[in-house]
């Protein structure tokens, strides 16, 4: 059951792969990794120039399809060892979770990536959300953005973008990843920053809004009750 948005705190979803973190150099090596051990050839540069989307889907341009889980679990598997210590944190990632916490809400990470690894990630990163969903790509990411009441979804990508819509979540999108400022706007993103460092006075706007929204809605509310019509309002987007 999805929480009741008049009582939950206000929820902000993040991707986690080319917009919380940077994390091309480390997935690089993974490829390169699994390419050595397998004697199989993979473009690591070509892989990490279309970061997203789930790991089968870039296997499959590599192996055929009865080897692509088997290849799967062994990426998984080495991945700790090649990309963790690589990866940095983008520019206001740490702060742009830090700004959802300090207006006393939720930050949670929401991505496609093997969870246990994302976990590894932010925990190397000094990053610390309230909660982390893996395994969610686009349309799926949804599942977790209604179960944890998220408003904003915070992604580079074209998927993050369908998975917020999906989710009846504001669209905030960043040009950190493999798509344009253009693409993000022309597929329905609400809004395009620059990066996370720009993220913080956008919460604070967004916040401020939607606070003088609730306050609106509910003074209406009190001239509707003492006019006798029993109307109340609800306060959108928190």
């Amino acid at each position: 059951m999805a929480p009741d948005p008049s009582t939950a705190p206000l929820t902000i979803g993040f991707d986690l792969d080319m917009t919380l973190i940077d994390s091309r150099p480390g997935i690089h090596a993974a490829f390169t990794a699994l390419s050595a051990e397998t004697g199989v050839w993979i473009d690591a540069d070509l892989a990490v120039s279309r970061l997203g989307p789930p790991l089968d889907q870039e296997l499959a341009h590599w192996f055929p399809e009865k080897r692509i889980q088997a290849m799967g679990d062994r990426y998984r598997e080495i991945y700790p060892d090649y990309a963790i210590a690589p990866t940095k944190a983008l520019p206001g990632a740490r702060e742009a979770v830090a700004a959802v916490q300090g207006v006393g809400g939720r930050a949670i990470v929401v991505t496609a990536k093997h969870e246990p690894n994302a976990r590894l990630h932010l925990a190397h990163l000094g990053i610390a959300p309230d909660a982390v969903i893996g395994w969610l790509w686009a349309e799926g990411k949804a599942l977790a953005l209604r179960e944890y009441g998220a408003s904003v979804y915070v992604g580079d990508h074209l998927g993050d973008i369908r998975g917020a819509r999906t989710a009846g979540a504001l669209a905030v999108a960043v040009p950190t990843g493999p798509c344009s400022r253009a693409e993000l706007h022309d597929a329905g993103a609400d809004v395009v920053l620059d990066d996370l460092l720009a993220f913080p006075d956008w919460l604070r706007a967004y916040a401020a809004a939607a606070g003088r929204a609730g306050s609106d809605a509910g003074s209406d509310s009190g001239s509707d009750s003492d006019s006798g019509s029993g109307s109340h309002g609800v306060t959108p987007g928190l």
